[in-house]
């Protein structure tokens, strides 16, 4: 080391030493410092050659040298202690900060300790929200206009304390405001008080309270609205333009008051000329938006409304009287009427004297007087008040009564000129003085008219006042019934004649009186032809034996002209004895004629008829003769020979008899007994002779007797009683046998009455349904038949029988058909093969299960010679069911020497015999199966189904193998279930061909592939020619399909083949292993593929 070197190192450990023994000095201290509650606060406090512990003291508190300083989490000293910073950092300041803070430093071998001076932190606090003491914030508080009212606010909890104004609609109220320390110590409360006058100005706005202190950035406020109650404004009147009214007018008014809270309730009043107030309407409609009330007045103006006094009234809750505006109305109305006193009527040449008055009107009317078309000279007119503030005006005149003024009019007119209308009153003058001529309007006397035709007469009047009375007669007989017609100086009256015969040649007559006498007269006649009025008939006695003659006379009533007669009994006329016509009332003639016959039972009630005919008027009137004829009881053809009742029910046999007199007694036997009477309580004998039968059974058909008698005789009849009853089955063969292919017939034979050809119905009783209406059915009385003709195995089973002939219940009952055939045993490659272990400790059973009927019977053969059950070895137990038989062959200590051979089972019944070979064989790999087939294919699969072989005595399962052209290896799939024979494989490309096999698998080996290891070639469709049907989803496949889509499946086998290859060894340890099982396939790496729902899928 140089000279140089060494004194600058003696130059810097004398600047470090000195540097060392110089005092620790405050190079900043701490000032006060005010902070907001929740910010941070930060006192300074950096020294100078620091070699104390430095540390902070607050109210006397040492805080201690760690500069996270511990207790206080929220207290820390930042800044670089190597440059001196110490400063004090207290984050999130709450009121418990609010202390003196100084900085120390402590002692050291070479400086003394020094404090700093001391600060102050403050702590500012905001107040809490104010609150009003007298009102909720936000709600509504309702005042009234002008009044006032004390409002207090205050807020709490404020450092330093808070300042408080009270605003209205905006505006500072005036207020006293004190403040008051709190319940923590440090904070004061604030409390201001106001008086407020609220204006109708205020009305919905808001009185506010506001606080702000220096820890706020913005005023806390709260605020309630003011609902200013405040009066109305005085209403408005529109829509009357004055000064004056025309009566029948419409007046649409409206009042309309503005302004108000709440806006104003109107109604409308009026006061009448002279009378006191009444309110019209109370009706009216606010509207908030403009701020005002309006009702409508519609009225139609009548004359006494004349001076009325209109008003509108506003008034709410504050109005200290109601404010109220009207109109005068002035109403221009004509007289509702004008009234003439005085008589009408006076005598020719009498002086008639009228007086006539209008009713009130506004302005007042002027009246002329009119003659008919002539308008009377003036009269004296005068003017009084009236109602309603009206005139009325009066007039008097007077006339001399002349003839010519007789019906003419006499009108008073009243008019105004102020009102363009006018009003009027008339009325009639009669002027009496007599009739002048008379005369009848009624048909020519040489007219004639048929009874019960109308005719009019009227009878003419000319002249006369009063009007003269016109009265009618038919043979000076008052005719009441007329009508009464005046048509100016012409009166009428008129009857209406409905001709009768009593009207042929009756004279009508009309008279006039005038004055209480009779002045004219004028008579008419009418000719009226008519058919006779009525038609008797007479006997010469009352009622006739059967064989008597009767004689019947029939005479007619007068006619106009005379009527012929005729005889009828049912519809055909009998020959009669004419008795000539002679003279009768009303000028008519009266017509007689006589019937004779012999009396026969059957004419008996019957009406002979006599009939009155007018050739001239084709009409013609009759009456009849009730025949009362006397005979022994008689049987019609109704009378029934035949009845039929229902066995258990209630028989009723009829009788239908006719004789007069009617029937006194009915007897009723069979065989020759009576069946009515003492101790017969299931005969009874009704009032009209009818034999009721109750509970009837079979034993009561046969032949009823029935003699019925009266005073005049008796007879009898026969009546079969026919019994019917429901049907029982009385044979049914059950069962029934035919051999295979031969014809079977299932005869039912029922009791039944009545038999039909349609009661029998046949019905199969096996769980699938049959329709059996192909096969033959006769019926022959009660038997029907079910006829099969070419029986097989098929048509075996239950068949029911059901009888229905409609009398209830039907019979019902079911027989079985056995079809007889030859054993036939159940063979197939899977059970041509049992297998067990021949080591002397396992027992096999051989099954051999054989269909027949009859019973079938079996026998076993080892190698072709007849087992000997003798040996305990060998034993056999046969199960039949149905014809369904089982025969096991049990072998216990199975050898190999000695047991694994050819062992034959025979059936035999008496139709037949049939044989199977079973060879016991000890367990191996299975056999491969055969009749691999494809079944169906898509764009992604394929659908494959093969029959199982022999399982090798172990369960089997199934494997598919398959490769396309391009695969390096094959495909190998599980079969999924297990020993399911037909499999979908998916997952496969569109437009692809696949080969396929199958074998089977079970724990000693793989079998063979099917069918010799035949390949099944197969090219799915392509995928670009699918149609995909939206109406009709396709039927599922039998396996579903994959999920995956094909690029994540070619990824995830990239990545196994890479986890496969990284593997390697392990995975020819597995191929080893399987091999040793026996495993055949390709040699190779293994790899794991991608699986499909049917099971697992391998990659050799």
């Amino acid at each position: 080391m140089d000279s140089t070197s060494i004194a600058l190192i003696c130059c810097l450990w004398i600047f470090i030493e000195g540097a060392i023994a110089a005092d620790q000095v405050f190079r900043a201290q701490p000032d006060n410092v005010t902070a907001i509650q929740g910010h941070t606060a930060t006192l300074r406090c950096e020294v100078e050659h620091a070699t104390g512990v430095v540390q902070w003291v607050k109210d006397g508190l040492l805080l201690g040298p760690d500069r996270n300083i511990p207790g206080f989490p929220r207290y820390s000293m930042t800044g670089d202690p190597l440059k001196g910073e110490h400063n004090l950092r207290i984050e999130r300041c709450q009121l418990y900060d609010d202390a003196a803070y100084h900085c120390q430093v402590g002692r050291s071998e070479v400086s003394s300790g020094i404090i700093s001076i001391t600060a102050l932190l403050n702590v500012q606090l905001p107040p809490q929200m104010p609150k009003f003491s007298e009102h909720v914030a936000g709600s509504t508080v309702t005042w009234v206009s002008g009044m006032e009212y004390p409002v207090s606010c205050s807020t709490q909890d404020a450092k330093p304390a808070a300042t408080l104004t009270i605003t209205k609609s905006g505006v500072e109220v005036s207020a006293v405001s004190s403040t008051s320390p709190s319940s923590t110590e440090r904070l004061e409360s604030t409390e201001i008080t106001a008086t407020v006058i609220p204006q109708s100005s205020d009305n919905w706005k808001l009185l506010a309270c506001s606080a702000m202190n220096p820890a706020l950035t913005a005023s806390l406020t709260v605020s309630f609205n003011m609902n200013v109650l405040f009066p109305p404004d005085t209403p408005v009147i529109e829509g009357y333009t004055g000064p004056t009214v025309k009566s029948g007018a419409i007046l649409n008014l409206v009042c309309v008051s503005r302004s108000g809270n709440p806006l104003a309730t109107l109604q409308w009043s009026k006061v009448l000329f002279q009378k006191s107030e009444e309110v019209i309407s109370t009706r009216w409609d606010s509207d908030a938006h403009t701020q005002s009330s309006r009702s409508l007045l519609t009225a139609t103006v009548q004359p006494e409304d004349n001076m009325a006094v209109v008003s509108c009234e506003a008034i709410n809750h504050v109005t200290p009287q109601a404010l109220r505006t009207s109109i005068t109305l002035s109403v221009l109305f004509s007289p509702t009427d004008v009234t003439i006193l005085g008589s009408s009527s006076g005598k020719e040449n009498a002086s008639l004297s009228f007086s006539c008055y209008t009713a009130p009107s506004n302005p007042p009317v002027q009246i002329r007087w009119w003659l008919g078309p002539r308008e009377l000279p003036e009269t004296v007119v005068s003017i009084i008040d009236g109602a309603f503030g009206g005139k009325v005006t009066m007039s008097n005149i007077t006339l001399e009564a002349l003839k010519a003024q007789d019906g003419m009019a006499l009108t008073c007119e009243a008019f105004n000129e102020a009102i363009p209308s006018t009003t009027s009153k008339s009325l009639t003058l009669s002027v009496q003085h007599p009739p002048q001529k008379l005369w009848i309007d009624a048909p020519s006397p040489d007219k004639t008219f048929r009874a019960g035709a109308t005719v009019k007469l009227i009878c003419f009047c000319s002249g006369g006042n009063p009007k003269p009375q016109l009265t009618w007669t038919k043979d000076n007989k008052p005719v009441r019934e007329a009508t009464v017609v005046s048509a100016g100086k012409i009166a009428s009256k008129e009857i209406t004649v409905v001709t009768a015969p009593n009207d042929n040649q009756a004279a009508y007559r009309c008279d006039v009186s005038y004055d209480g006498k009779q002045v004219l007269k004028a008579v008419t006649k009418l000719h009226v032809q008519f058919p006779p009025i009525d038609v008797k008939i007479t006997s010469n006695a009352k009622e006739f034996k059967r064989g008597s003659t009767i004689t019947l006379t029939c005479v007619t009533g007068s006619s106009n002209p005379g009527a012929t007669i005729s005889w009828m009994k049912g519809g055909q006329q009998l020959k009669a004895q004419d008795l000539g016509m002679k003279s009768s009332l009303f000028g008519g003639k009266s017509t007689s004629s006589r019937l004779t016959f012999t009396a026969v039972s059957t004419d008996h009630g019957k009406r002979i008829a006599c009939e009155a005919y007018s050739s001239v008027l084709r009409e013609g009137v009759n009456t009849f003769y009730k025949l009362n004829i006397l005979f022994s009881p008689e049987f019609p053809d109704e009378q029934p020979k035949v009845v039929q009742a229902v066995e258990h029910g209630a028989a009723l046999i009829p009788v239908h008899v006719r004789a007069n007199p009617p029937v006194t007694s009915y007897t009723w036997s069979r065989g020759g007994r009576k069946v009515t009477g003492e101790g017969a309580y299931r005969h009874h004998l009704h009032e009209e002779g009818n034999l009721e039968i109750w509970n009837v059974s079979r034993a009561d058909a046969g032949e009823y007797n029935v003699t019925c008698e009266n005073k005049e005789g008796n007879s009898s009849t026969l009546v079969q009683l026919d019994v019917l009853y429901a049907p029982a089955i009385r044979s049914l063969s059950d069962p029934t046998e035919v051999d295979l292919g031969g014809r079977a017939e299932i005869v039912c034979t029922a009791d039944a009455n009545p038999t039909t050809d349609a009661m029998f119905r046949w019905r199969w009783l096996g769980d699938d349904e049959r329709d059996l209406s192909a096969l033959e059915k006769p019926v022959s009385g009660p038997t029907g038949r079910l006829i099969i003709p070419k029986a097989n195995r098929t048509h075996a089973g239950r068949y029911e029988c059901l009888v229905d002939n409609g009398i209830p219940p039907p019979s019902k009952a079911d027989a079985r058909l056995v079809v007889r055939f030859k054993p036939e045993i159940q063979k197939g490659a899977h059970l041509s093969k049992v297998a067990v272990s021949g080591d002397g400790k396992n027992t096999a059973g051989l099954v051999c299960k054989a269909e027949g009927i009859p019973n079938v019977a079996f026998n076993w053969a080892k190698n072709g010679v007849s087992l000997d059950f003798k040996n305990p070895r060998y034993s056999e137990k046969t199960l039949h069911e149905m014809w369904v038989h089982t025969s096991t062959l049990v072998i216990v200590n199975v050898s190999a020497v000695h047991d694994y051979a050819l062992f034959t089972c025979t059936a035999a019944n008496a139709l037949g015999v049939d044989s199977f070979t079973i060879q016991l064989v000890s367990t191996s790999r299975p056999d491969p199966p055969f009749g691999l087939k494809v079944l169906s294919f898509t764009h992604y699969s394929v659908t494959l189904g093969w029959s199982a072989g022999f399982d090798g005595g172990e369960k089997q399962q199934f494997r598919v193998r398959y490769r396309w052209a391009d695969a390096h290896s094959f495909m190998y799939v599980d079969v999924f279930p297990p020993e399911a024979t037909v499999f979908t494989i998916t997952g496969l490309r569109g437009n692809t061909t696949y080969n396929f096999s199958v074998n089977a698998v079970n724990v000693l080996g793989d079998g063979d592939y099917a069918d010799k290891g035949a390949v099944i070639s197969i090219t799915t469709q392509d995928d670009r020619q699918i149609v995909f049907l939206t109406p009709k989803p396709p039927a599922p496949a039998p396996e579903a399909p994959s999920s995956f889509p094909m690029l994540i499946i070619v990824a995830v086998c990239a990545g196994a083949a890479a986890l496969l290859m990284s593997n390697a060894g392990l995975i020819c340890f597995l191929v080893k292993k399987h091999r040793r099982k026996g495993q055949k396939g390709n040699d190779g790496n293994e790899r794991r593929g991608r699986g499909s729902p049917g099971g697992n899928l391998l990659v050799y």
